[in-house]
């Protein structure tokens, strides 16, 4: 190319912007935004960028990315060497290849939509020594730039078998997860541009989880927002592989030869958020309908709602609130309808409509239930489409006064009572808890309130011990005794139980300090006794497998085996004379000739 002079991109018509809301720039070695005619070294590179125009937004493109730029190369004394404003039309070129020069991309990538700079570029990063087509070795250059748009490239398996092109940016933060409902369009064509699968013009629903045409597609969706337009460039293992994909003669699409590299484009209309409400994949909720504001109705809130109750068939078998009937009022966590629908309407908004799908562990169970419409068979799943009508929370305590904390929280006991005496334990459990919160120790009490809540909050967790133990959750149990210990170290409940949950947990040391405890706070306690008796008979056995590994270790370590064999012999017959004192105390505990009150029961007061 021969050398000319040239003014490249008419400068003097680059408007002045500063009078522009500021906006975040680059962040080089967190220094400030440039401002136009400002010029800076590039993080110690000795490629300098000086700012000619502001751009708009505040992202930048990333190595990796596909840029659409103008420029304008020159030498420092103004000898033009390339430009694509002679073209008219700008180049696109992928960032971090070095393609136009390769201290030029990494200026571009501190560029925003729009910007124009002009950088200098060091020997290094421009042509080296070699130099180029009217560029001389070892020449500082300069490009004038203008950054028109980028193309978002992502590697979504990191691996190179998902690349995706973001054509159109989506409207919103949120992508959607393996669980939601996705409305989509997409075009698979081949490398000739055989179109080989096409979504008709309303395009197609699935779920994410159960896939569709190929992986490419869900594997991509789960990095799109709603309204993004991607184009995919899809190797074999992630489209139809090996085998490829007979042809759909019903729709005109021809066969997928194996081994096959498809490109498609995609479009995620929209989606629908799906919530494993319980955790165990046993009661979803669709959401058809976002609901008012971020509030959630949660436990223990009194909710309005209406629904249509459907069978897996549709037979619809309850209504409330629709064609003219009365919505259903009840308070969540209380048990008032079935578990399914009790913990999703604890966690819908206001004016939130749902499609919800229970398995028969959170509905009817085995049982056969009478609706209003139909019968419910036994083991049914169930489907409710729900709206969130109206609700009002429970006040939580700090809205309360001192009188009605301690109010709230008697109350919550009873409920944890109630629930206790018919084996509803970890509703039960839920119940003390809550009282404990209203009358927590960062809440305010004066002097002459100080000793009931005290004993409110010594009993709950007494009582919420109770419940761990009857769930099996030992060390709840302990932490709960324990904390009631630490206000009462006497606490003969609380030793008793604690006791229970060490037992439980071959802590059989620790349970015979509490025991210990236990019985020189009450000497006469018949039910400590007892539990003294069975851990006696814990620690024989313990000994007894403590005696076997011993020995066995013993004649592992010597050839002459009579010494441990007569060893255990001895230890035998006094584990035997040990074994018939204890049945003699533990039925002399059982036969007292007055049985005493079961001091150790759950506080019903």
């Amino acid at each position: 190319m021969g050398e000319e002079k040239g003014k490249g991109t008419n400068v003097s018509l680059i408007q002045d912007e500063d009078d522009l809301e500021e906006e975040p720039g680059e962040v080089i070695e967190s220094a400030p935004p440039l401002k136009v005619g400002e010029e800076r070294e590039l993080v110690s590179s000795g490629i300098k960028k000086k700012l000619l125009k502001k751009g708009i937004s505040w992202e930048t493109p990333e190595f990796g990315d596909e840029a659409t730029v103008h420029y304008v190369g020159t030498l420092l004394d103004g000898t033009k060497f390339c430009s694509t404003r002679d073209n008219v039309e700008p180049v696109t070129f992928k960032l971090g290849e070095g393609q136009v020069a390769k201290g030029l991309d990494h200026g571009i990538i501190t560029m925003k939509k729009g910007e124009c700079a002009l950088f200098t570029l060091p020997p290094d990063f421009g042509y080296g020594a070699e130099g180029r087509d009217g560029v001389p070795p070892d020449s500082v250059i300069q490009f004038e730039l203008e950054l028109l748009s980028w193309i978002t490239v992502v590697d979504i398996c990191k691996d190179g078998g998902i690349i995706k092109k973001i054509i159109e940016k989506g409207d919103m933060n949120e992508r959607p997860s393996d669980l939601d409902e996705v409305l989509v369009n997409y075009q698979l064509a081949l490398v000739d541009g055989t179109i080989v699968a096409k979504t008709l013009k309303e395009g197609i629903e699935f779920y994410v989880k159960d896939g569709h045409l190929c992986s490419a597609l869900s594997k991509a969706l789960i990095t799109m927002k709603k309204g993004e337009k991607v184009k995919l460039i899809v190797q074999p293992n992630y489209a139809f592989g090996e085998k490829g994909r007979d042809a759909i003669a019903a729709y005109g699409f021809p066969d997928v030869p194996p081994n096959s590299v498809l490109n498609i484009e995609l479009e995620l209309v929209s989606f629908k958020s799906v919530i494993d409400v319980t955790g165990d994949s046993k009661v979803f909720k669709k959401i058809l309908k976002e609901g008012e504001a971020a509030l959630i109705a949660n436990e223990g809130a009194v909710v309005t709602i209406s629904y249509t109750a459907r069978l897996e068939d549709g037979t619809v078998f309850e209504k409330k609130g629709v064609d003219g009937g009365q919505p259903l009022q009840f308070i969540t966590d209380e048990e008032q309808v079935i578990p399914g629908l009790d913990r999703a309407a604890a966690t819908m908004k206001k004016g939130e409509r749902a499609l919800l799908t229970i398995s028969p562990e959170y509905g009817f169970g085995s049982d056969v239930a009478e609706r209003d419409l139909s019968v419910v068979p036994p083991c049914s799943n169930l489907v409710y489409e729900v709206e969130m009508l109206d609700f009002i929370k429970e006040k939580a305590p700090w809205k309360l006064n001192s009188q009605e904390k301690i109010d709230a929280a008697a109350k919550k006991k009873e409920e944890g009572n109630i629930f206790f005496k018919s084996g509803k334990y970890q509703q039960a459990g839920k119940k003390y808890d809550k009282a404990v919160d209203y009358v927590s120790e960062d809440e305010p009490f004066g002097d002459d309130e100080q000793k009931l809540v005290k004993a409110l909050r010594i009993s709950c967790w007494l009582n919420g011990a109770a419940c761990s133990l009857k769930l099996n959750d030992f060390q709840g149990a302990i932490k709960l005794c324990s904390k009631v210990l630490e206000f009462e170290f006497h606490n003969v409940k609380a030793l008793y139980r604690r006791a229970q949950a060490y037992m439980e947990t071959s802590d059989l040391v620790s349970a015979e300090l509490d025991i210990k405890k236990a019985l020189e706070a009450d000497p006469n306690n018949r039910e400590v006794k007892l539990l003294q008796n069975t851990l006696r008979q814990l620690q024989i056995e313990s000994n007894k497998r403590d005696a076997k590994l011993f020995t066995n270790m013993l004649a592992k370590m010597s050839k002459d085996s009579s010494v441990p064999v007569k060893k255990l012999k001895v230890e035998k017959a006094e584990h035997e004379k040990g074994e018939e004192v204890l049945a003699v105390e533990m039925e002399h505990a059982a036969d007292s000739s007055t049985p005493s009150e079961d001091r150790m029961a759950v506080d019903w007061s």
